[in-house]
């Protein structure tokens, strides 16, 4: 009988032990309302594909599963750790030419560098000529929503911003469809068949699959029926051709374009907090809403979960011409040198838990702090970057610390 007890007891400590070891050994769950919050409401045949897309989105791949020759990291999370901003680290280099006429050095390797080559290959460098930007990854999570954004909602902005008396304009890039890319829903073609482009740093991706196979191409070195041929190297004799076997299929490819569609939007924090409130007003006051658009709806969309759904990303979508100090020099589509896509704000403040407790904001990460990349605002936010300077020391403590809640 002793020793029943004695192993009942023995049993129930050992489990106590157990739980006690794995709470210290797995990470914590994480409150939705402190970051970003994994996918949108899915079916169970959705969320397996999802978790599909999620374990290629944060898998590696190497030379033996295609990776290179010239590449910039290994794999999607490098560059989006946690879905959210990338770091200096992975910052990446696109090189091409100072007017909109085009990339005349597609031949040359453009528009990407690969930062790295596998061993055997030429270190690829920027050609003579060249004009060139570097690159921080802009943040993962809510991309579907601004995916699903119907173009009459982004032209209804460009009309709003006509007699915008601070001078804000802004304008859709406009661009030609890839082959393999068909015409979202309630897309408005130009009357020369271009259509409104709306994710990278200039706004030139038409939608995120063109965004998801650039990317396994240009940045991982990875061919695919859509992209077939391997990043070239002017300095390399090799000529590139389309790859017969492609080193992701579209199974794959698209699992991870599905993963990106239904990442769900970044949680404000403290949206009643007192100083986060009289932030938000300021943040309208002084004009940061003509381009940082609050709030957009989604038209429809085969995923329900996207379907006409109102949600809150800071964005017009829209490119505008950010001034002197931010004109790279490099163009991108109907983008100018001086010219760039609203960045969404929606997870700003957690941008620190990815890039090392420190802040690199702005598209090259020059800024960092939230108050240095306002006063890095030149161009059509010239007005609104003057007005906030202008603020008292508490009225800018309470717009910072409203922008920090997103």
């Amino acid at each position: 009988m002793k020793k029943k007890t004695f192993i009942a007891t023995a049993s129930i400590s050992l489990a106590i032990l157990a739980v006690t070891a794995c709470s210290k050994l797995l990470p914590s769950m994480i409150d939705p309302s402190q970051g970003l919050c994994g996918p949108i409401s899915l079916s169970n045949a959705q969320t397996i594909l999802f978790s599909q897309g999620n374990d290629q989105f944060f898998s590696n791949r190497t030379a033996a599963t295609g990776l290179g020759p010239y590449f910039v990291a290994t794999g999607c999370g490098s560059c989006h750790s946690s879905d959210n901003r990338g770091h200096p680290f992975t910052i990446l280099t696109r090189f091409g030419q100072s007017d909109t006429t085009g990339n005349t050095f597609l031949a040359e390797g453009a528009p990407q560098l690969g930062t790295f080559c596998l061993p055997g290959y030429t270190p690829e460098q920027l050609p003579a000529g060249a004009t060139s930007t570097r690159l921080i990854a802009p943040i993962t999570a809510g991309v579907g929503f601004l995916e699903a954004v119907p173009d009459s909602e982004i032209l209804d902005m460009v009309a709003a911003n006509a007699n915008n008396p601070d001078g804000v304009r802004g304008h859709p890039n406009y661009g030609t469809l890839p082959a393999y890319a068909t015409p979202l829903t309630g897309a408005i073609p130009r009357a020369d068949g271009k259509y409104i482009c709306r994710f990278g740093r200039k706004g030139a991706i038409y939608n995120l699959l063109q965004q998801v196979a650039t990317a396994y191409n240009h940045d991982m070195g990875i061919t695919s029926t859509y992209l077939p041929n391997n990043p070239s190297n002017y300095l390399d004799p090799t000529p590139t051709s389309p790859n017969a076997t492609p080193e992701v299929d579209n199974a794959t490819l698209n699992s991870v374009v599905f993963y990106c569609q239904c990442l769900q939007t970044p949680v404000q924090r403290n949206p009643n907090d007192p100083t986060v409130v009289a932030g938000s007003q300021l943040f309208l006051q002084i004009g940061c809403a003509a381009c940082h658009k609050q709030t957009l709806t989604t038209g429809y969309s085969p995923i329900d979960g996207l379907s006409n759904q109102t949600f809150n990303p800071f964005t017009d979508l829209l490119v505008h011409d950010m001034g002197a100090g931010d004109d790279d020099g490099y163009t991108e589509g109907s983008a100018k040198t001086s010219e760039w896509r609203t960045t969404p704000l929606w997870g700003l403040g957690l941008a620190p838990n990815v890039q090392g407790g420190y802040t690199y904001l702005m598209h090259d990460g020059r800024a960092h702090s939230i108050e240095a990349a306002i006063q890095l605002h030149g161009g059509e936010a010239a007005v609104s970057a003057g007005r906030f300077s202008s603020l008292s020391a508490s009225d800018k403590n309470a717009l910072l610390t409203f922008l920090k809640s997103l």
